[in-house]
């Protein structure tokens, strides 16, 4: 039986909008074109910061980052940027009975704006926080001991196939594929994906899912 579910964050629980807008903004380009460039980048199956590598070549993005903290333009969240089926979902599975954590691949300090936001969850988490980031292995192993069970007892969604789905089945998680944000849509039909338990395209679909653990698969 599941007894636990952790959500991915970007692009799972938040949109990416704002953050790809910042960084636009800062650079002095259109939004449109760094929005294009990490669509690029990603179909090439290459880390979508290289879209900002591509406008600024040999930038230090951990310095620019900085940067723009301290000019104001740092990164924000707050409850606008959530998906309208995140704050229900958590809250119906919460209700159920069930644990309910975030960890993605994160910044500490998104870690904190999300904490601030008072979510229903247990807990949450980020790779800036932990210092292991998917699909490392070692994330996997974090996320079992922020839910406090076993793998095969706890669920991992996410939208990113190579990032979510395949080293969370192999560390022994169930697994939802979200279709949703550029990489859930894109890979959706792919190899990846099709390692996951379950497939859905909203997160209201999650509580009712769930409660019918002994559901095929849905591919």
């Amino acid at each position: 039986m599941v007894e636990a579910v952790v959500f991915d964050i970007g692009e799972t629980i938040v949109k990416d909008d704002r953050g790809w807008a910042s960084w636009a903004d800062w650079l002095g380009v259109p939004r449109h074109t760094l929005s294009a460039l990490v669509g690029a980048v990603v179909a090439q199956g290459r880390d979508n910061a290289d879209a900002i590598r591509m406008l600024r070549p040999g930038i230090d993005l951990a310095a620019e980052a900085r940067a723009k903290e301290a000019a104001g333009f740092g990164e924000r969240l707050d409850e606008s940027d959530l998906y309208s089926d995140a704050g229900p979902a958590l809250q119906a599975l919460r209700a159920a009975g069930l644990g309910v954590f975030l960890a993605g691949n994160q910044t500490a300090r998104a870690g904190d704006l999300l904490r601030a936001m008072d979510l229903s969850v247990d807990a949450v988490a980020t790779s800036g926080e932990w210092g292991v980031a998917k699909p490392d292995p070692a994330f996997f192993v974090r996320v079992a001991e922020l839910a406090g069970m076993p793998p095969e007892r706890t669920v991992y969604v996410g939208d990113h196939p190579a990032n979510d789905c395949v080293p969370a089945a192999a560390a022994g998680f169930r697994t939802v594929h979200l279709r949703r944000g550029p990489l859930g849509y894109l890979w959706a039909d792919g190899a990846d994906a099709a390692v996951a338990d379950w497939h859905i395209g909203s997160l209201a679909e999650l509580p009712d899912l769930l409660g019918r653990q002994d559901a095929p698969r849905v591919c």
